[in-house]
Protein backbone atom coordinates (compact mmCIF):
# COMPACT_ATOMS: atom_id res chain seq x y z
CA UNK A 1 0.00 0.00 0.00
CA UNK A 2 1.38 2.93 -1.03
CA UNK A 3 2.02 4.91 2.17
CA UNK A 4 -0.14 8.64 2.85
CA UNK A 5 1.87 11.79 2.56
CA UNK A 6 1.68 13.10 6.20
CA UNK A 7 2.69 16.46 7.62
CA UNK A 8 6.00 18.62 6.87
CA UNK A 9 6.88 21.07 9.43
CA UNK A 10 10.24 22.28 9.54
CA UNK A 11 11.15 22.97 13.25
CA UNK A 12 11.93 26.47 12.67
CA UNK A 13 8.65 27.20 11.62
CA UNK A 14 6.60 25.05 13.92
CA UNK A 15 3.29 27.17 14.24
CA UNK A 16 1.47 27.92 17.46
CA UNK A 17 -0.67 24.75 18.72
CA UNK A 18 -2.97 24.45 21.35
CA UNK A 19 -2.52 22.72 24.69
CA UNK A 20 -3.93 19.27 23.82
CA UNK A 21 -2.95 15.68 23.01
CA UNK A 22 -3.22 14.96 18.96
CA UNK A 23 -3.74 11.44 18.40
CA UNK A 24 -3.48 10.19 14.78
CA UNK A 25 -6.77 8.81 13.31
CA UNK A 26 -6.34 6.13 10.44
CA UNK A 27 -5.28 2.63 9.26
CA UNK A 28 -2.81 3.42 7.17
CA UNK A 29 0.07 1.58 9.09
CA UNK A 30 3.42 3.23 6.92
CA UNK A 31 1.66 6.38 7.59
CA UNK A 32 1.29 5.82 11.57
CA UNK A 33 5.01 4.07 11.89
CA UNK A 34 6.00 7.81 10.18
CA UNK A 35 4.04 10.02 12.92
CA UNK A 36 5.00 8.16 15.12
CA UNK A 37 9.15 8.57 14.14
CA UNK A 38 8.91 11.97 13.79
CA UNK A 39 7.41 12.53 17.15
CA UNK A 40 4.38 14.50 16.56
CA UNK A 41 1.46 13.19 17.69
CA UNK A 42 1.40 12.01 21.03
CA UNK A 43 -0.89 8.68 20.56
CA UNK A 44 -3.44 7.02 17.92
CA UNK A 45 -6.65 5.78 16.89
CA UNK A 46 -8.21 3.69 14.47
CA UNK A 47 -11.36 1.43 13.60
CA UNK A 48 -12.81 -1.07 11.74
CA UNK A 49 -14.30 1.49 8.90
CA UNK A 50 -10.90 3.28 8.88
CA UNK A 51 -9.70 -0.36 8.23
CA UNK A 52 -12.23 -1.48 5.37
CA UNK A 53 -10.87 1.84 4.03
CA UNK A 54 -7.29 1.44 4.18
CA UNK A 55 -7.88 -2.48 2.37
CA UNK A 56 -6.85 -4.30 6.23
CA UNK A 57 -7.98 -7.94 5.83
CA UNK A 58 -6.06 -9.30 8.83
CA UNK A 59 -6.84 -7.02 12.17
CA UNK A 60 -4.24 -8.53 14.32
CA UNK A 61 -1.18 -8.83 11.78
CA UNK A 62 -2.07 -5.04 11.04
CA UNK A 63 -2.26 -4.42 14.97
CA UNK A 64 0.85 -6.49 15.58
CA UNK A 65 3.06 -4.90 13.10
CA UNK A 66 1.95 -1.03 13.95
CA UNK A 67 3.10 -2.24 17.94
CA UNK A 68 6.32 -3.83 17.39
CA UNK A 69 7.29 -0.42 16.14
CA UNK A 70 4.76 2.14 18.40
CA UNK A 71 5.29 0.61 21.63
CA UNK A 72 5.26 3.86 23.99
CA UNK A 73 2.46 5.84 22.89
CA UNK A 74 -1.19 4.55 23.73
CA UNK A 75 -3.05 3.24 20.29
CA UNK A 76 -6.67 2.47 19.91
CA UNK A 77 -8.28 -0.33 18.95
CA UNK A 78 -11.65 -1.39 18.24
CA UNK A 79 -14.15 -4.87 19.13
CA UNK A 80 -15.96 -6.10 16.05
CA UNK A 81 -18.58 -8.50 17.70
CA UNK A 82 -22.12 -7.31 18.73
CA UNK A 83 -22.89 -9.41 21.53
CA UNK A 84 -21.46 -8.67 24.86
CA UNK A 85 -20.10 -12.09 25.34
CA UNK A 86 -18.11 -12.22 22.31
CA UNK A 87 -17.15 -8.48 22.80
CA UNK A 88 -15.63 -9.13 25.89
CA UNK A 89 -13.78 -12.43 24.78
CA UNK A 90 -12.40 -10.06 22.00
CA UNK A 91 -11.78 -6.93 24.12
CA UNK A 92 -9.34 -9.17 26.57
CA UNK A 93 -7.80 -10.47 23.63
CA UNK A 94 -7.51 -7.09 22.39
CA UNK A 95 -5.80 -5.87 25.29
CA UNK A 96 -3.03 -8.61 25.64
CA UNK A 97 -1.72 -7.30 22.53
CA UNK A 98 0.33 -4.38 24.53
CA UNK A 99 0.21 -2.80 27.68
CA UNK A 100 0.03 0.86 25.89
CA UNK A 101 -3.34 -0.42 24.16
CA UNK A 102 -6.47 1.00 24.53
CA UNK A 103 -9.27 -1.05 23.87
CA UNK A 104 -12.82 0.38 21.94
CA UNK A 105 -15.68 -0.35 22.93
CA UNK A 106 -18.67 0.97 21.50
CA UNK A 107 -21.23 2.84 24.21
CA UNK A 108 -24.39 0.56 22.22
CA UNK A 109 -24.23 -2.66 20.26
CA UNK A 110 -26.33 -2.42 16.84
CA UNK A 111 -29.47 -2.99 18.79
CA UNK A 112 -29.29 -0.38 20.92
CA UNK A 113 -28.61 -2.35 24.32
CA UNK A 114 -26.29 -1.00 26.47
CA UNK A 115 -22.21 -1.61 26.69
CA UNK A 116 -21.84 0.01 30.19
CA UNK A 117 -22.12 -3.21 32.30
CA UNK A 118 -19.38 -4.69 29.96
CA UNK A 119 -17.59 -1.35 29.90
CA UNK A 120 -17.31 -1.51 34.04
CA UNK A 121 -16.40 -5.14 34.08
CA UNK A 122 -13.39 -4.76 31.70
CA UNK A 123 -12.36 -1.42 33.00
CA UNK A 124 -12.59 -2.64 36.92
CA UNK A 125 -10.72 -5.58 35.77
CA UNK A 126 -7.56 -3.37 34.66
CA UNK A 127 -7.91 -3.09 30.73
CA UNK A 128 -7.67 0.98 29.30
CA UNK A 129 -10.98 1.14 27.48
CA UNK A 130 -11.53 4.14 24.94
CA UNK A 131 -15.55 4.48 25.27
CA UNK A 132 -16.16 5.28 21.78
CA UNK A 133 -19.20 6.54 19.31
CA UNK A 134 -20.72 8.47 22.19
CA UNK A 135 -23.11 11.97 21.13
CA UNK A 136 -25.11 12.40 23.81
CA UNK A 137 -24.59 13.74 27.30
CA UNK A 138 -26.60 11.04 29.03
CA UNK A 139 -23.58 8.31 27.15
CA UNK A 140 -21.10 10.44 28.85
CA UNK A 141 -22.37 10.53 32.15
CA UNK A 142 -23.06 6.55 32.17
CA UNK A 143 -19.81 6.15 30.98
CA UNK A 144 -18.17 8.42 33.76
CA UNK A 145 -19.99 6.53 36.43
CA UNK A 146 -18.84 3.21 34.83
CA UNK A 147 -15.19 3.84 34.53
CA UNK A 148 -12.92 3.49 37.58
CA UNK A 149 -11.49 6.22 39.53
CA UNK A 150 -7.64 6.99 38.76
CA UNK A 151 -7.21 4.51 36.30
CA UNK A 152 -6.50 5.87 32.51
CA UNK A 153 -9.43 5.62 30.47
CA UNK A 154 -11.05 7.51 27.73
CA UNK A 155 -14.26 8.77 26.84
CA UNK A 156 -14.81 9.36 23.14
CA UNK A 157 -17.19 12.06 21.90
CA UNK A 158 -17.99 12.21 18.57
CA UNK A 159 -17.91 15.91 18.09
CA UNK A 160 -17.73 16.30 14.16
CA UNK A 161 -21.20 13.92 14.27
CA UNK A 162 -22.76 16.13 16.57
CA UNK A 163 -22.57 19.12 14.49
CA UNK A 164 -23.50 17.34 11.19
CA UNK A 165 -26.88 17.34 12.69
CA UNK A 166 -27.13 21.44 12.61
CA UNK A 167 -26.10 21.11 16.70
CA UNK A 168 -22.77 23.27 18.24
CA UNK A 169 -20.91 20.36 19.68
CA UNK A 170 -18.68 22.87 21.73
CA UNK A 171 -21.43 23.18 25.23
CA UNK A 172 -21.72 19.36 24.76
CA UNK A 173 -18.00 19.09 24.76
CA UNK A 174 -17.07 21.48 27.85
CA UNK A 175 -20.27 19.68 29.99
CA UNK A 176 -18.53 16.44 29.45
CA UNK A 177 -15.13 17.40 30.25
CA UNK A 178 -16.87 18.51 33.52
CA UNK A 179 -18.79 15.22 33.80
CA UNK A 180 -15.12 14.18 33.69
CA UNK A 181 -13.46 16.01 36.07
CA UNK A 182 -15.04 13.51 39.16
CA UNK A 183 -12.97 10.59 37.82
CA UNK A 184 -9.63 11.98 37.47
CA UNK A 185 -8.19 9.07 35.13
CA UNK A 186 -10.92 10.10 32.54
CA UNK A 187 -9.80 11.70 29.37
CA UNK A 188 -12.01 13.50 26.84
CA UNK A 189 -11.73 13.25 23.17
CA UNK A 190 -12.83 15.17 20.83
CA UNK A 191 -13.86 12.59 17.79
CA UNK A 192 -14.78 13.05 14.20
CA UNK A 193 -13.36 16.76 13.51
CA UNK A 194 -14.02 17.94 10.38
CA UNK A 195 -12.39 20.90 10.28
CA UNK A 196 -8.71 22.68 11.88
CA UNK A 197 -10.42 25.02 13.52
CA UNK A 198 -12.07 22.35 16.13
CA UNK A 199 -8.38 21.97 17.41
CA UNK A 200 -8.66 25.04 19.01
CA UNK A 201 -12.55 24.76 19.79
CA UNK A 202 -11.72 21.07 21.38
CA UNK A 203 -8.79 22.96 23.90
CA UNK A 204 -10.81 25.73 24.73
CA UNK A 205 -13.45 23.28 25.60
CA UNK A 206 -11.07 21.77 27.72
CA UNK A 207 -10.64 18.31 26.12
CA UNK A 208 -7.26 16.22 26.78
CA UNK A 209 -7.20 14.74 22.94
CA UNK A 210 -8.20 15.52 19.70
CA UNK A 211 -8.08 13.01 17.23
CA UNK A 212 -7.12 14.19 13.51
CA UNK A 213 -6.87 12.46 10.37
CA UNK A 214 -3.94 12.61 8.02
CA UNK A 215 -5.88 14.87 5.51
CA UNK A 216 -6.08 17.68 8.60
CA UNK A 217 -2.92 17.03 9.90
CA UNK A 218 -1.12 18.25 7.16
CA UNK A 219 -3.63 21.41 7.51
CA UNK A 220 -1.46 22.47 10.59
CA UNK A 221 1.18 24.49 9.05
CA UNK A 222 -1.12 27.00 7.63
CA UNK A 223 -1.73 27.62 11.56
CA UNK A 224 -1.81 31.69 11.64
CA UNK A 225 -0.92 31.82 7.76
CA UNK A 226 -1.25 35.70 6.60
CA UNK A 227 -4.88 35.43 5.13
CA UNK A 228 -4.05 37.64 2.16
CA UNK A 229 -1.33 34.75 1.23
CA UNK A 230 -3.57 32.75 1.49
CA UNK A 231 -6.58 34.67 -0.62
CA UNK A 232 -3.52 34.98 -3.58
CA UNK A 233 -2.86 30.92 -3.05
CA UNK A 234 -6.61 29.96 -3.54
CA UNK A 235 -6.81 33.01 -6.51
CA UNK A 236 -3.72 30.41 -8.44
CA UNK A 237 -5.28 27.39 -7.60
CA UNK A 238 -8.04 28.24 -10.02
CA UNK A 239 -6.09 29.98 -12.43
CA UNK A 240 -3.78 26.48 -13.10
CA UNK A 241 -6.98 24.30 -12.96
CA UNK A 242 -8.32 25.90 -15.21
CA UNK A 243 -5.18 25.86 -17.61
CA UNK A 244 -5.09 22.05 -16.61
CA UNK A 245 -8.59 21.10 -17.26
CA UNK A 246 -8.35 23.42 -20.92
CA UNK A 247 -11.47 25.62 -20.08
CA UNK A 248 -12.18 28.34 -22.06
CA UNK A 249 -14.57 30.86 -22.71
Amino acid sequence: MTPISTIQIPKTSMPKIPKIKIFADGANSDAMKELFQKGFVTGFTTNPTLMKQSGVSDYAKFARELLDEIKTLPISFEVLSDDFPAMEKEARQVASWGSNVYVKIPITNTCGESSLPLIRKLSHDGLHINVTAILALDQVRGAVEALPDKIPNIISVFAGRIADTGRDPVPVMKESVALAKAKPGIEILWASPRELLNLFQAAEAGCHIITMANDLLKKIPMIGKDLSQRSLETVQMFFNDAKAAGLSL
